[in-house]
């Protein structure tokens, strides 16, 4: 099992587990560094992020606007800039939390695009939805608001010269739980690596509030389960995924559990196949 687990976390890149703050303190900086340098190489100026009130989405937005601030000091160039995008389908239930998210990473621009329309255009012109059961029509409907939501977020790079940040870290890539080319597409992913736990240890010691750091995960993209958990659409929870990927023991079922997910999400850590050798 250990051997399984160990091949897995270096395909994934995972970090070993934080020693100490000095530790903690030193990948926050070695990331913040890494979107300076993403951005430099790029020759743009701008960076854009969706922002959910979620951990992941309050972490890389206060390292992205951390990023573009020391950039300014160091360059004196100040067209360097970090948009935060909020992106609410209708009304969101925990705006509350995207608020406080907003307040602690404190962009240097703030925009809203509410996706509702957008979505419901599109799902009408697609004949393919209305043979579907409410169940799988409402799992395709979720993707559609993710790829959405990404639309936005490049429309907004595109029209300031701009890199899109994406939030997926190791204990979403091992088990799939993203949507292929909505949330899963970016230009750079600084928390690439991370256990959930240690983007909940980054985000505590950059002084997020307690209540953003403890939140309950959600992608929150099923109308007929609204506001459902991570962990229940796993069947297994982040402290289990965590530990798969530290390598350290879990139980046959958890090991299953993740291995299968890993399994069948393949495809969506992978280019698109080509027939080229």
């Amino acid at each position: 099992m250990q051997n399984c687990q160990a091949e897995i976390a270096r395909a994934l890149h995972v970090a070993a587990p934080f020693r100490d703050e000095a530790e903690l303190a030193a990948d926050i900086a070695r990331r913040i560094t890494f979107i300076q340098t993403t951005l430099q190489e790029s020759a743009l100026k701008t960076l854009v992020l969706g922002i959910s009130g979620g951990v992941d989405s309050s972490l890389a937005g206060r390292l992205a606007q951390l990023a573009v601030e020391g950039l300014r000091a160091q360059s004196g160039d100040h067209r360097y800039r970090f948009i935060a995008v909020r992106l609410p389908y209708q009304h969101q239930q925990d705006e509350a939390d995207a608020q406080l998210a907003l307040k602690f990473i404190r962009a240097d621009e703030e925009s809203t695009v509410n996706i509702a329309t957008s979505v419901a255009s599109l799902c009408q012109e697609i004949g393919q939805l209305d043979s579907l059961s409410a169940t799988r029509a409402d799992f395709v409907h979720g993707n559609i608001k993710a790829r959405m939501r990404m639309l936005a977020q490049y429309a907004i790079a595109n029209a300031t010269d701009g890199l899109v940040i994406g939030t997926d870290h190791a204990a979403e890539a091992v088990m799939g739980f993203f949507t292929k080319f909505g949330d899963g597409a970016c230009d750079l992913a600084p928390l690439s690596g991370l256990v959930k736990g240690q983007v909940r240890a980054m985000v505590c010691y950059l002084g997020a509030p307690t209540a953003l750091a403890d939140k309950t995960p959600t992608a929150d993209l099923e109308e007929l389960s609204p506001g459902k958990p991570d962990e229940m659409a796993y069947g297994i929870s982040y402290a289990d995924i965590d530990a798969f990927l530290h390598c350290q023991p879990v139980s046959a079922a958890v090991f299953a559990c993740i291995t299968r997910s890993y399994a069948a999400s393949a495809h969506k850590r992978q280019l698109p196949k080509t027939p080229c050798r």
